[in-house]
């Protein structure tokens, strides 16, 4: 197996951009069907998916400790010799067995946050790897694919406490952590902190993921109304992380299609950038990477007092025959 992977790093400063203020409040969460869906599409091609990721240091941090990933997973057949003329009958060459993104933001002082997200990026994308080798001769779909994502998000975070009791300077070191794991026709979603997965589909935006954070916690409690919630020090306080005190990796499956837009990002977008900002930008996308672009400029132009992450991805139309 092999995989495919694409960077993007540290673009320059836009210049322009139209301001958006940030709606803090309780995310929607879509909760995912049960049934397995049926698949009247065919599996996009390599050439069909769109997919592009940025990230910015923002106006005031000095470092950036956010990191994202976006590679696909390919079993591949190398033909070593034959009598046959014609190879077309063959499936040689890499078949995509699944498409990765995540984005992960480093909570700690110095390097530490840092530190944090790269490890979680590099640690669970060498897990997904393995497990999709063996999974590719099972079903993908299966309750214990799922339970495995749970248990590779449980790993990374006892690893990062093991890097800690180590090293003192590592101390205090966490990280937020949301995945994408495309298996066609599923999309599979591991969420552990508050960056954001948001899918728009037929002019309509869903926040998935849940923040994990103490803010959303007072607010399901009724302490506080969405609003006052996101004025408070508890909205940028998480309840959940991989390498801190405490981790609770929810996953998810849900199923996917080819009119989809999927959206990861770090809070450092949704600080400045309204869902309804981001709604316009995915609905008149030309490319993900103008989509990220624009994205990323609106933060900026908000206020940019945080590091931002975007990640899009979709699937173009299949070329005419």
């Amino acid at each position: 197996m092999t995989f495919s992977l694409w960077r993007r790093k540290d673009p320059a400063t836009p210049e322009s951009g139209a301001p958006a203020g940030a709606a803090a409040g309780a995310p929607t969460v879509a909760a995912p069907p049960a049934p397995m869906p049926a698949v009247t599409e065919t599996k996009p091609t390599d050439d069909q998916i769109d997919c592009f990721g940025m990230t910015h240091q923002g106006k005031v941090r000095k470092t950036n400790q956010d990191h994202f990933l976006i590679c696909s997973l390919h079993r591949q057949m190398m033909l070593h010799g034959t009598s046959l003329t014609d190879l077309g009958a063959l499936p040689v060459g890499r078949e995509r067995m699944a498409f990765l993104a995540m984005v992960a933001d480093g909570v700690g002082s110095g390097a530490r946050g840092g530190e944090a997200s790269r490890h979680a990026v590099e640690w669970l994308t060498r897990y997904v790897a393995e497990a999709m080798q063996a999974y590719y001769v099972t079903d993908a779909t299966a309750e214990g694919f799922v339970q495995a994502l749970s248990e590779a998000a449980y790993r990374a975070h006892a690893s990062m406490q093991d890097l800690q009791r180590a090293d003192s300077d590592l101390e205090g070191m966490a990280t937020t952590l949301t995945m994408l794991l495309f298996v066609w026709p599923w999309v599979n979603v591991l969420q552990v902190g508050d960056s954001r997965y948001y899918r728009y589909e037929n002019g309509e935006l869903t926040q998935v993921t849940r923040d994990q954070t103490m803010a959303a916690a007072l607010v399901e409690q009724g302490v506080f109304s969405p609003e006052e919630a996101g004025r408070t020090r508890w909205a940028n306080v998480l309840s959940s992380s991989l390498g801190g005190k405490q981790t609770e990796p929810v996953v998810s499956r849900l199923p996917s299609n080819l009119s989809v837009v999927h959206l990861l990002c770090s809070d450092g977008l949704t600080k400045h950038v309204s869902d309804e900002r981001i709604r316009e930008r995915l609905a008149n996308l030309t490319s993900a990477r103008q989509a990220c672009e624009a994205l990323i400029e609106d933060a900026l132009e908000g206020g940019g007092s945080d590091n931002i992450t975007v990640v899009v991805g979709r699937a173009t139309p299949r070329p005419a025959a």
